[in-house]
């Protein structure tokens, strides 16, 4: 039996991680969110730790995307019991994470001389990683996210991606549980090299911290010595039940005409719309095609914007479009990593009952490769929806040569949730990790810019039409991140190997 203490330790670490990511912002707490339960953790078998793992990771998940459900029942017209069942059982996927955490961790740690400072970020790293790419990947609410606020701390991401500040939040709260571990108990055949190595580690910690402060502060201080250009960012706020309705297709058109004339006074580079912002099949039908091509004309800027277009005989593909002054297509980027029954049904021959939630019928096309759209004044790559949550993926086209990027998407299947504010937030580490300031547009908001440094220099309130206008200064430099990768994670998953094998002959 699991004690009711160490079920609500558990529960009680999940809740503190949950108040650190928007819309709450307690940035501190997940920096002691996961000494309850490692303190729940402690002399547990492999069983009731796995178990103690899902319950903490289902109050971890439950607390941040919980706002799943609501695109399921509003909008995939699915009864509000499945929704939640289907909720439930992401939420658990989830969850099998965090207690292979708690499993792995107890195994390398219950009779391993190495701290939990060391031992729990190097486990903790390493899973993220996996959850970032396992089954087409979910990398929300990685424990980084909640220190996007915290601009001296996460400039390292430029260096280690959101894995070096994830680990950093992990050390410290192992290092605050080793001190609690050594004032009350020993580890079982490791006790008299505790005694140094626990303090060692500890030291080395706040080295490694005052470090990442001083490059953070350094870093932000750098004057940007990019190309200013000047963006307008248009937010229609179109209601998902319209915006693929045929009767409402002028109407949406009309708003984003009269949204582009007012902003258009602003003399931008690039105006933006959000993700498939024309409500029809951009080239297929004529006249609606002509209105759009016709206002970069008007106007005499670069129109970037999201649609649905042609691919082959009957397939779709999620859409960015740039236009240039002349009202040709100066590019088109086809989206490349599809959401799973949004946009795409997996094992759709297996579960032919299965659709999608998304208007268009079939699966959509998916793109090729990442590409960097040619402007005079910026190589743009646009990311469309949730593609700004991966690291690796936006990496590729900040290697290719981007020096600014664009995000389109429509959050308006989230509703007045956390989802909207979570799904900006994570912007600002894509920006610091490849040192390239982000335009966010979006249907319903958040709407927005963050520089190459991470700060958030304007946003816009959800569900409500609005217009904003930045200069931005493009990216100079091409970050070790950019160029190298995910060589931390690997240095992680390397340490992490280590640690088991070391374990595995130390039982021997």
């Amino acid at each position: 039996m699991i004690k009711k203490t160490d079920i609500i330790l558990s529960m009680l670490s999940g809740a503190m991680l949950v108040a650190g990511f928007p819309p709450y912002d307690i940035y501190f707490l997940p920096w002691l969110s996961l000494v309850p339960f490692l303190i729940a953790l402690r002399n547990k078998n492999m069983k009731r730790s796995f178990l103690l793992g899902i319950i903490m990771g289902l109050a971890y998940f439950l607390g941040t995307i919980y706002w799943v459900y609501h695109s399921m029942y509003v909008y995939g017209y699915l009864p509000l019991s499945v929704s939640i069942i289907i909720l439930l059982l992401l939420c658990l996927y989830l969850s099998l994470y965090i207690g292979s955490f708690a499993l792995l961790y107890n195994y390398i740690f219950s009779r391993s001389p190495v701290p939990a400072s060391i031992a729990v970020p190097v486990v903790w790293v390493t899973l993220e990683f996996a959850r970032t790419y396992a089954l087409t990947g979910y990398p929300w609410a990685l424990l980084g996210y909640t220190q996007y606020t915290l601009l001296p701390v996460i400039q390292i991401a430029d260096i280690t991606g959101i894995y070096g500040v994830s680990f950093l939040v992990a050390s410290v709260n192992g290092a605050v549980y080793d001190m609690t571990l050594s004032r009350h108990t020993t580890i079982p055949g490791g006790s008299r090299q505790n005694r140094w190595q626990m303090p060692s580690a500890a030291a080395l910690l706040i080295v490694v911290l005052i470090a990442a402060v001083i490059y953070g502060t350094g870093k932000l201080n750098e004057e940007d010595l990019g190309h200013n250009i000047t963006i307008s960012i248009v937010q229609g706020n179109i209601p998902q039940d319209k915006k693929w309705d045929y009767r409402f297709q002028q109407e949406v058109i009309d708003t984003y005409k009269k949204l582009t004339l007012e902003v258009s006074e602003n003399k931008p580079d690039l105006i933006v719309w959000p993700e498939t912002a024309v409500p029809f099949v951009f080239g297929r039908h004529r006249q609606f095609t002509e209105e759009v091509t016709g206002l970069p004309t008007d106007l005499g800027t670069y129109l970037l914007f999201g649609s649905m277009m042609t691919k082959g005989r009957d397939r779709l593909a999620n859409s960015a479009v740039l236009l240039s002054p002349s009202g040709e297509i100066a590019s088109v980027y086809d989206k490349i990593h599809l959401v799973p029954y949004g946009e795409y049904v997996p094992l759709r021959n297996l579960l032919p009952f299965v659709d999608k939630l998304t208007a268009g019928s079939g699966d959509f096309a998916e793109g090729l490769e990442p590409v960097v759209m040619e402007t005079p004044f910026a190589k743009i790559s646009t990311l469309i929806c949730y593609e700004i949550i991966f690291p690796g993926l936006v990496r590729k086209f900040a290697d290719n040569g981007a020096d600014l990027l664009v995000t389109i998407t429509n959050d308006a299947w989230f509703g007045r949730t956390a989802a909207p504010y979570q799904h900006f937030s994570m912007a600002v580490f894509r920006a610091i990790e490849n040192r390239v300031p982000v335009a966010r547009a979006a249907n319903t908001g958040v709407s927005g810019f963050i520089d190459s440094r991470g700060r958030i220099m304007n946003s816009s309130e959800i569900f409500v039409e609005a217009t904003l206008t930045e200069t931005v200064s493009t990216g100079t430099e091409k970050s070790f991140y950019a160029e190298y990768g995910d060589i931390f994670v690997y240095l992680c998953i390397g340490s992490f190997m280590l640690l088991l094998a070391g374990r595995y002959f130390t039982k021997i």
